[in-house]
């Protein structure tokens, strides 16, 4: 290494940013993260650095820098946005020994200025000597991924309680108690957002001065995968596919987002699409009850989000008749995804200020579902894995009275590699599907304009249809 990694610390101590543009806004949002006493040299300040100034939080030298400006001072940035003036500027500072970051000149800097993945008090810093920022800012993103944003909560939570670990905790059982803390029960409790009952548990642990035996029982996830891009996923979703022992995906879910889980978890695939189920509902119900008794962290990976036509209610009902701690992780759903990526709102004031979720496809049996039957001027309607049924929809939006001129939108395997958006009007919506073969899971979303906004050609009534 050619620079040692630290932590500095800042209460009480002032930290020197020289410059009054954009590059010295950005180094004051850094050190506006700490407690750090900041004072700013420049003779005009923008806007952002002039309101750290006026709430108090910033300093605002006017006058000229001398080596006494830096003196004391436990570190500096130079960001003038001069190469020359910040060379100078550089010099007078080690006169007066205050090491200096110099914006953009590497050969000029005592100090590099890392990435950061901030859950305060928990901080992640990732540097390359200033030789690839991009690569640091690319190992940002995936411990952002991995780090739950409401880690640094329970860090701070612990902190507190230290001393009366100390007290009560046996020395030989501490290592064994924060290990349970940071990454059993309570973290998982913690991160799912229900902070109080982790820190009961972390106290009734306390008490009995020691953690808990590992129970029998483990815990099931059912999470939402989203359309099918892994960055779509919600960062809550990613950290449990990684702490999963076994997963239980379907056929929609991609290949790249299993990439997202721990490599030695077990991985099931149950292989349920429209119109091809390889195991019962009741089969799968009963397989992940099964695996949580014997301790497993059980994760359910559906396409979409879990509780939108995705059957989390059976599966739900199960884990809780079994007393198993469940939990579900929403996913970004069809009906969103879609309309995204055809470039349309679902609502739009003065066009439709109601979105009804609906089904083409009934159970086993039992006969198609009335789907249009909210279908009218000012709401937004998505049928779920329709396109079997795309004539029967066809026919009843027209029997409402939305014409067959109508805008439609097909937009096939939504997010992924093979998206298709493909356009026509709604007399020809069953014709299309057929043509393009949109098959299996697909969704069919229409705008159904307000009377008042119907005669403008730009909102005309528009559907989409996502496989």
């Amino acid at each position: 290494m050619k620079s040692f990694p630290m932590f500095i610390r800042t209460t009480g101590r002032r930290v020197v940013i020289l410059g009054g543009g954009e590059q010295a806004a950005q180094k004051l949002r850094l050190i506006l993260k700490t407690d750090a006493q900041i004072c700013i040299a420049a003779p005009p300040l923008d806007p952002e650095l002039r309101d750290a100034v006026d709430r108090g939080r910033a300093c605002w030298h006017q006058g000229p820098v001398t080596p006494a400006f830096f003196k004391g001072a436990v570190m500096g940035f130079v960001a003038t946005g001069c190469p020359g003036l910040d060379a100078s500027l550089q010099a007078l500072a080690r006169v007066a020994s205050c090491p200096v970051n110099v914006v953009d000149q590497p050969g000029l800097c005592d100090l590099t200025t890392p990435s950061i993945v901030d859950r305060d008090p928990v901080v992640v810093a990732i540097g390359t000597e200033g030789t690839a920022p991009v690569l640091a800012r690319q190992i940002k993103t995936r411990m952002e991924e991995i780090l739950p944003p409401t880690l640094g909560g329970l860090a701070e939570s612990a902190g507190r309680l230290r001393n009366a670990v100390a007290a009560r905790v046996p020395r030989p059982l501490r290592r064994a108690f924060w290990r349970w803390v940071f990454a059993e029960g309570p973290y998982r409790t913690w991160t799912r957002g229900a902070e109080g009952d982790a820190m009961v548990q972390i106290k009734k642990a306390i008490a009995q001065g020691a953690a808990p035996e590992p129970a029998q029982d483990g815990s099931i996830a059912l999470i939402g995968a989203g359309p099918g891009a892994r960055d779509l996923l919600t960062l809550r979703a990613v950290a449990r596919l990684q702490e999963a022992d076994v997963i239980f995906y379907d056929l929609l879910v991609e290949p790249e987002v299993l990439e997202l889980a721990r490599r030695d978890a077990e991985r099931v695939f149950v292989g349920k699409v429209v119109g091809a189920h390889a195991w019962p509902q009741e089969q799968i119900n009963a397989r992940i009850v099964a695996e949580a008794r014997k301790g497993a962290r059980v994760v359910r990976l559906k396409s979409g989000d879990p509780g939108i036509f995705a059957r989390a209610a059976e599966e739900l009902t199960a884990a809780r008749t079994a007393g198993i701690p469940v939990e579900i992780v929403p996913g970004v759903t069809a009906a969103c995804a879609a309309a995204a990526s055809a470039g349309m709102s679902l609502t739009e004031r003065g066009v439709a200020n109601t979105l009804v979720l609906s089904t083409g496809t009934a159970a086993a049996g039992a006969p198609l579902p009335d789907s249009t039957r909210l279908c009218g001027p000012g709401t937004s309607t998505a049928f779920y894995m329709a396109a079997r049924q795309a004539s029967e929809i066809q026919a009843g939006l027209r029997a409402r009275g939305l014409p067959g001129t109508a805008e439609v939108t097909i937009a096939a395997n939504v997010s992924k590699p093979s998206e298709r958006i493909i356009t026509g009007q709604l007399a020809e919506l069953a014709a299309l599907v057929r043509r393009e073969g949109i098959t299996g899971c697909a969704i069919i979303l229409v705008t159904w304009p307000m009377a008042a906004a119907a005669q403008r050609p730009k909102h005309a009534p528009r559907l989409v249809a996502a496989g």
